[in-house]
């Protein structure tokens, strides 16, 4: 099901196939355009458009994220892009045969995102069943204690405690909670530090950016930001109100805005308290849904009261090895991604208006597909 902003749910019924674009018509992200893989619904939040002729739906697609219909929109209480505006817009377009050489150049781009998004997918559920396993349902002790047969390699199963305490936890294991295995900064009020120049500046990384990326619209700050608020590539961000979302960030150096929570740690790795945040996450969203405000969010004192179980640190550091090259995988993906936007995006207007050829883009993509 679409709305304005992309996919916002599940539907029983369709009235959109697949090949349906689909533009967003309501609000500040209108005029996003999405490109339906399979029959659909599309709410009036939206608009669908279905190719003429011949003309290559895909092609259209791409044709269309060129035109910056955000900055058509109509009205300012309720942003709006309606079929006036469009019916407006001039463009042109190639042959058929064309369009569709130029949308399989760009779609082998979008395609190995997509290969990379759904191998993410799976590597994410790998790391969280392994880490559920051996720190959450403690797998492995409760297998000893039923003289079940090992089932992790032999270097591994010895880590594990063969008894549970009188708490319930691994044996000789410790229960701290949340902030006392990673330190959470908060961000900063970043209008107090207003970009001095376009090109020399930060992107101002909001809750917004954390789950979009950084985008042509994202603020800018000064680079006069005192250095622990600069995000770089790998770091792990939490944002604690509105859309609670948890995740190494991959998308550029920038600024931490307030609303968000720079996750460190000097003692326990990364991909350790991170796994920790991600389990806690379900909480944390029924939490801030609860709050009795325009924008839920939750406090300090909840990360005091999420609990963690942490094993002696040489049984952590043996872990990770099993474990950090799962999380290196996703994030190395992350940022392959991100490459591959970018050559696609820049070579989107250049094939749109003939500046460069597909035989051209296609020698260009060999060294980076």
């Amino acid at each position: 099901m679409y709305g304005s902003n992309g996919i916002i749910g599940a539907s029983d019924k369709k009235n959109a196939a697949a090949g349906t674009i689909v533009v967003g018509r309501v609000g500040t992200y209108c005029g996003s355009i999405y490109l339906a893989k399979t029959d659909c619904w599309v709410t009036d939040n939206a608009i669908k458009a279905v190719t003429k002729n011949d003309n290559d739906p895909r092609y259209i697609f791409f044709l269309l994220g060129t035109l910056g219909l955000n900055n058509l929109r109509a009205g300012s209480g309720q942003p709006l892009l309606n079929q006036q505006i469009l019916s407006s817009i001039p463009v042109t377009a190639p042959t058929p045969l064309e369009q569709r050489a130029i949308a399989a150049t760009l779609g082998a781009l979008d395609d190995k995102i997509e290969l990379n998004r759904k191998m993410n997918a799976t590597l994410e559920a790998m790391a969280r069943a392994l880490f559920r396993d051996w720190f959450v349902d403690f797998g492995p002790t409760r297998a000893k204690m039923e003289a079940r047969a090992p089932y992790l390699s032999p270097d591994l199963w010895p880590l594990f405690p063969a008894r549970l305490d009188d708490d319930g936890k691994p044996e000789g294991w410790a229960e701290k909670p949340l902030d006392q295995i990673a330190d959470f900064l908060n961000g900063l009020a970043l209008q107090k530090f207003p970009a001095e120049s376009d090109t020399d500046s930060l992107a101002v990384i909001k809750i917004a950016e954390l789950r979009n990326g950084v985008t042509a619209n994202s603020n800018r700050a000064s680079r006069k930001v005192p250095p622990q608020y600069v995000v770089q590539d790998r770091d792990f961000l939490f944002s604690w109100s509105g859309s609670l979302l948890a995740k190494f960030w991959t998308g550029g150096e920038g600024a931490l805005n307030q609303h968000l929570f720079k996750v460190t740690s000097d003692r326990y790795p990364a991909w350790f308290y991170s796994e920790w945040v991600q389990h806690h996450l379900d909480d944390f969203q029924v939490i801030a849904a609860s709050k009795a405000t325009t924008m839920g969010h939750i406090q300090r004192g909840h990360l005091k009261a999420a609990k963690t179980i942490c094993p002696p640190d040489h049984v952590i550091a043996r872990l990770g090895e099993v474990v950090a090259p799962l999380i290196a995988r996703i994030v190395g993906n992350e940022l392959a991604s991100r490459t591959l936007a970018q050559t696609r995006d820049l070579l989107l207007p250049r094939l749109m208006s003939g500046e460069v050829r597909v035989a051209e883009a296609e020698r260009l993509l060999e060294t980076t597909i």
